[in-house]
């Protein structure tokens, strides 16, 4: 491709990592970019040097002015979380990938790498982080000087992740190379480079939670139990929600949080936002969020104040709505994303009629499904049927999806 950006992947050890094509290629260039590290590795360049720091918007359009013959240092593959990504998007560019912290890191540890789930917390916070380790049996983290191998020791911890075992690699490729195996508890006291990878591996069977989570494992409001979403409406009401990996979920009234949770647990890659107006049950919600390895945002308020802090979301569940109804439902209906649905479950037909026609005020199609549920009960060496209170599950979507 001519005149082309060529970004070329370097390793910890400089210059000799790359091939002599590679070297004669920096070598023949007019202007070299990289991190001051990488920089550092050719201290007699003669060309002009850019250091990559700041917005790379910035960078792209210094590369474009310039018309210089460039060269882009970035480590490993920089394609793997790296710059290359965002320069093939706005340059016309050439990659060479040179071997990445993470083959290296799993040749020290002497296992495949095609069966791992790879997660970033370089940069990014470590907000959800625990549903998409919970279950995986080997886990790639890449680190930062703020989320490090003992930060995030102590984050897996405290949601009781005693099963996973850590490979820690520092400096690979360099001269101060190091990799050790650690238990969480030994990790979370340990002080590493800052170049550093960390691998995740399940030793032993953690819990395993189903969906529709039994309604006796949440912790709740005592000593006036009965303030969850049943399991049953609740698998029918995430049901109608249509999640996906990714989406971004809403749970207004989440009380004990079991629907935020189950709806953490489906949305691995999106993100969960929770409000509750009363602290006894946020306490609740908070707890339950350890024990089933789920960690969103949740928070303590009557909405619709404070869904302004949340972003835009594709599902909403509305478990309770604080006599705030035609106010909520326009905040909520305003807020979806095309393609998005609002369910809400309501115990009384009052509750019914005016949802409905709040939906129908804000121009949104509906549909409602009664579920009336009965559970077997022991009476003497027999069993008897007791119903539950019936719920209107309403689900509401935009006109245009028809």
């Amino acid at each position: 491709m001519q005149n082309a950006v060529k970004v070329i992947g370097i390793g910890d050890n400089g210059a000799e990592s790359l091939l002599p094509l590679y070297q004669q290629w920096v070598e023949e260039s007019e202007l070299l970019v990289g991190g001051e590290r990488h920089l550092s590795f050719f201290p007699e360049y003669q060309g002009e040097t850019l250091q990559v720091k700041g917005g790379l918007g910035t960078l792209v359009t210094k590369i474009a002015e310039s018309g210089k013959k460039t060269v882009v240092l970035a480590s490993g593959d920089p394609l793997f979380y790296g710059i290359g990504s965002y320069l093939s998007k706005k340059l016309p560019v050439e990659i060479y990938p040179g071997i990445s912290s993470i083959q290296q890191a799993f040749a020290r540890m002497g296992e495949s790498w095609q069966d791992a789930t790879f997660l970033s917390v370089h940069g990014r916070s470590m907000k959800g982080l625990a549903q998409k380790i919970d279950g995986r049996s080997k886990v790639c983290l890449l680190t930062d000087a703020e989320n490090d191998p003992a930060a995030i020791a102590r984050y897996l911890l405290s949601f009781g992740m005693t099963e996973y075992e850590a490979f820690v690699a520092e400096n690979l490729g360099g001269t101060e190379e190091r990799t050790r195996w650690m238990t969480l508890e030994e990790m979370a006291d340990t002080e590493c480079s800052p170049l550093n990878v960390v691998i995740l591996k399940r030793r032993q069977v953690g819990p395993v939670w189903p969906l529709g989570i039994a309604d006796g494992e949440f912790s709740q409001r005592k000593p006036d139990k009965g303030l969850i979403t049943k399991r049953e409406v609740r698998v029918l009401s995430l049901a109608a929600l249509e999640l996906k990996p990714d989406s971004t979920v809403w749970d207004i009234g989440t009380c004990t949080g079991s629907m935020a949770i189950e709806a953490a647990r489906i949305c691995r890659e999106g993100e969960v936002y929770a409000i509750e107006k009363n602290e006894g049950d946020l306490a609740n919600c908070q707890e339950n969020m350890k024990k089933f390895r789920t960690d969103f945002t949740v928070v303590h308020g009557r909405a619709p104040v404070g869904l302004e802090e949340f972003a835009d979301p594709n599902a909403v569940f509305i478990g309770g709505s604080g006599g705030e109804m035609k106010d909520l439902l326009h905040v909520c209906c305003t807020r979806l994303k095309p393609g998005g649905r609002i369910v809400l479950n309501a115990a009384t037909i009052e509750t019914l009629y005016e949802a409905m026609q709040a939906f129908a005020a804000e121009g949104f199609d509906t549909s409602v499904t009664l579920a009336q549920i009965s559970r077997s009960k022991p009476i003497l060496h027999m069993n008897r049927f007791e119903g539950l209170n019936p719920i209107y599950i309403i689900t509401a979507k935009h006109k245009e999806e028809n």
